[in-house]
């Protein structure tokens, strides 16, 4: 059944919005979360202890590097449930920069683990040279578990992309970019174990340093991305062209002035003034100020709430979009 809530606008009329597209929108964040959980939880285990018993230093890496995705997951999960949460007297607008806030903690756990692979790389390096590249190779099937991964994170990335796109949530959007980093970081495992057997074993910390400059550069993506939102920077000139484009369509508005957008999670909340003719009544600019809402709410996803000034018409402006 289709929930609904009401939701007073600056006119004191009801604007209806469904709040159904908004829990499918959590569940489904939810799950994406839950699923990697489940998922790197199962490669942890896989990997570290194959890596053991196999006598592969790249394989338990790679392990190390799982566990931790698991205790970031875990603390994932718990911002993703409290942005859940509904609004209250304190949070008109929601819990939903929770989710942002998830992917600060993401971001820095990936640089974490990008300078963790680094210095891990350089050390083992300096243990080839030090003992002048001896080293065994590792068990066959650790170079098979290290297959078996990519191609997992390979479809978790897809998957986790795809809804990540669909809810824009930052937190899933996040995710996926981690998945797509452990799909270097067993790639990195993988050739480091096969050159290892191949009696090439500087390949294996190559490879991670590689690595390990692409999963920062991927963290450092996640973290200019989330804290700009938690800074409020100010949406694309492309938002203010679609509302412009938008309202050029309801009759009675004259000009827009001003456009102010501001983000919360992946919601806008948007202020605009807008000049009517100066000869019509009140009513009639306040019946446009409310036509002005609906056409934003219901054309502009992720549009949560509208905030429309009018006055009467003036000379040309150039927009102040802010």
């Amino acid at each position: 059944m289709e929930k609904r809530t009401d939701c007073p606008n600056k006119t004191g009329r009801e604007t209806v919005i469904n709040t159904e597209p908004q829990e499918k929108r959590k569940q489904k964040g939810m799950r994406a979360v839950n699923v990697g959980l489940g998922a790197n939880t199962f490669l942890a285990l896989m990997k570290t202890g194959i890596g053991i018993f196999g006598h592969s230093s790249a394989l338990l890496a790679d392990g190390i590097n799982s566990t931790s995705d698991v205790a970031y997951g875990i603390v994932m999960w718990l911002f993703m449930r409290m942005s859940g949460k509904p609004a209250d007297k304190d949070h008109p607008y929601g819990h939903d920069q929770m989710e942002t806030i998830a992917a600060v903690v993401v971001g820095a756990f990936v640089v974490s683990t990008g300078i963790a692979i680094f210095w891990n790389s350089v050390d083992n390096i300096y243990d080839l040279i030090k003992s002048d590249g001896g080293r065994g190779g590792a068990a066959i099937i650790t170079f098979w578990v290290a297959v078996l991964t990519i191609f997992i994170k390979i479809g978790l990335t897809v998957w986790t992309q795809m809804i990540g796109k669909q809810t824009k949530n930052s937190a899933v959007i996040a995710l996926a970019h981690d998945h797509r980093n452990d799909v270097f970081a067993s790639a990195a495992a993988a050739i480091g174990i096969f050159g290892g057997r191949m009696g090439y074993p500087w390949i294996d910390p190559l490879a991670g340093a590689i690595v390990s400059l692409i999963i920062l550069r991927t963290g450092w993506e996640i973290l200019r991305s989330s804290t700009a939102d938690l800074m409020d920077t100010i949406p694309g000139k492309s938002l203010a062209l679609q509302i412009t484009t938008l309202l050029t369509a309801v009759e009675g508005v004259k000009t827009i002035e001003e456009i102010h957008a501001h983000r919360f999670g992946p919601y806008l909340v948007v202020s605009i003034t807008i000049g009517v003719d100066g000869s019509m009544t009140v009513a009639d600019g306040d019946r446009i100020a409310t036509w002005v809402e609906r056409v934003l709410i219901e054309e502009i996803e992720f549009l949560r709430q509208v905030h429309v000034h009018f006055h009467p018409f003036r000379s040309a402006h150039n927009i102040d979009f802010a």
